[in-house]
């Protein structure tokens, strides 16, 4: 059984994260979704949100699991049994920065390989940075994020707090 694990803080998860989902779901019979856990990153959604909004719009992926974790990629792999990371490319800087990370990996664990795929045509500009931009001004997430996940999303722009029913509409 070939296991991927597609790492990274989604914060919040965008359309183009989902688009790799689906992408790589396809490719392997477990992909696995890490969420980083870094305590000296600030995040806007805590790390059970960007769990449980992932765990919303991957829940009918039979072969897709969600779950955090922090320290070294290659230990996660090592302790869920991946083989493969997934990473996403939107343009030649994200190469830029991702080539020198895939090669430490290799370094630490010659049994990981890394394969990254382009960004869809349409989610090339989509990135988690871009849509806390567009929160920030008091915009809604629309056409960034899963549709699913654009009221709760939007629930923290402008300094908005989510509630917790918010947090249950996506879980639930």
């Amino acid at each position: 059984m070939k296991t991927a694990i597609y790492p990274g803080s989604f914060d919040p998860v965008t359309l183009g994260h989902f688009d790799i989902i689906k992408r790589a779901s396809g490719l392997f019979d477990c992909l696995i979704i890490g969420v980083l856990r870094n305590s000296s990153k600030s995040y806007l959604f805590s790390e059970e949100e960007r769990v449980n909004m992932l765990r919303s719009v991957t829940g009918d992926m039979a072969n897709v699991q969600v779950c955090a974790f922090d320290g070294l990629l290659v230990d996660f792999c090592q302790e869920m049994h991946a083989d493969v990371v997934i990473r996403g490319l939107r343009s030649a800087g994200d190469m830029e920065y991702e080539l020198p990370m895939a090669a430490v990996n290799r370094k630490l664990s010659e049994k990981v390989e890394t394969i990254w795929l382009s960004a869809s045509p349409g989610y090339a500009a989509v990135s988690s940075s871009a849509v806390r931009e567009i929160l920030s001004y008091g915009r809604s997430a629309e056409g960034f994020v899963p549709e699913k996940l654009v009221p709760f999303v939007d629930g923290k722009g402008a300094g908005n707090a989510a509630g917790k029913e918010k947090l249950t509409l996506i879980s639930g």
